[in-house]
């Protein structure tokens, strides 16, 4: 099976579900928590099993949700030796993980991921998290699934928008930390990206194996783990402040803004900053602020990573490269 190793026993595998299911799970009792959409495209990975549907979008993600969860797996008899597998998106395997990592204090769990975005990012790593207040992922956990499974061939249902929305963590990921990936993403276009599944394979495996590499070194984000967040600091303060974006659209605003701010600071040289904007320009993502500036700059200020006065921003310093900087709340005007 091709796979990657992340951490404590964690590994991604890359291939057709159904087929890794029965090699990774033969005699467990297993409960699947997934979305009507899920259900709708892809019922034949939901059907040998027993599951729960849940709500789709950002408004999913609360306390509301993990309450009835925890109720129905009670109502299920679902025990320690119980395994949850979450199918969907970012926002499902975030839900299934929070919930499988402290239902009965923890049972095991793992996840098939059938979005770009959680493929490459959400469903790999260990972070569970719901929203509370509109602020992201603000409850959470630090918690490893047994394994995620990423079958290419499942992201053939999903709509132009969000397969566009995932492209962004992909870019998001190639700056921060694998030059030969940005430069694949530049020879290449949207419409290759979505109709070759080899090609997008090998996407997904790079941006896999940075992030792995990452979280291998610092899985609870205290220090170099904190780099995946690029772009994040104001794509979390814009999904406060407005439903207009999808957390991808809104990764993609964020890159474009702290990439002018590392170029007007000399921090990146002007021909990386060129590169960076024409390769978000390539991918077709609007790059305007959709709410007020001042919204924004109030919106960070509750951002979970605060410390104190200041924030961690993560800045690119060439393809490949960033620095993480800490900043005054009074001088993030001067970012944003």
């Amino acid at each position: 099976m091709n796979r990657i190793d992340v951490t404590n026993g964690n590994c991604v595998y890359f291939g057709k579900a159904e087929a890794l299911l029965k090699e990774l799970l033969p005699d467990r009792r297993v409960i699947v928590i997934s979305d009507n959409s899920i259900d709708r495209f892809h019922h034949d990975l939901l059907a040998p099993y027993e599951y729960i549907l849940i709500g789709q979008g950002e408004q999913a993600k609360s306390l509301i949700t993990l309450d009835h969860l925890y109720r129905q797996l009670i109502e299920m008899g679902a025990d320690r030796t119980s395994f949850i597998l979450g199918i969907g998106g970012g926002i499902t395997t975030d839900i299934a993980g929070f919930v499988a990592s402290t239902y009965m204090r923890g049972v095991d769990f793992g996840f098939i991921t059938t979005t770009l975005l959680g493929a490459v990012d959400a469903s790999v790593g260990g972070k569970n998290g719901v929203n509370v207040g509109g602020f992201k992922n603000m409850v959470g956990t630090f918690s490893q699934p047994r394994f995620v499974i990423c079958d290419a061939s499942l992201l053939a249902t999903l709509p132009t928008r969000e397969f566009r929305a995932g492209l962004a963590e992909v870019i998001k990921t190639a700056i921060l930390g694998d030059a030969e990936l940005f430069s694949l993403l530049e020879r290449s276009s949207f419409d290759a990206l979505r109709s070759d599944d080899s090609l997008l394979e090998e996407v997904i495996t790079r941006c896999v194996r940075v992030k792995a590499s990452v979280v291998a070194e610092d899985e609870r984000e205290g220090g170099r783990r904190r780099i995946l967040n690029l772009g994040h600091t104001l794509a979390h303060a814009i999904e406060k402040s407005t439903s207009k974006l999808s957390h991808g659209e809104a990764v993609a605003v964020g890159l474009y803004h702290i990439t002018r701010y590392a170029l007007a600071e000399k921090m990146i040289a002007e021909q990386d900053a060129a590169r960076i904007f024409a390769l978000i320009e390539q991918y077709g993502f609007d790059t305007e602020l959709p709410v007020e500036r001042r919204d924004l700059l109030k919106a960070i200020e509750g951002d979970k990573k605060r410390s104190g006065d200041s924030l961690h921003i993560i800045i690119p310093t060439s393809i490949g490269s960033v620095e993480d900087r800490v900043v005054a709340f009074k001088d993030l005007e001067v970012i944003f």
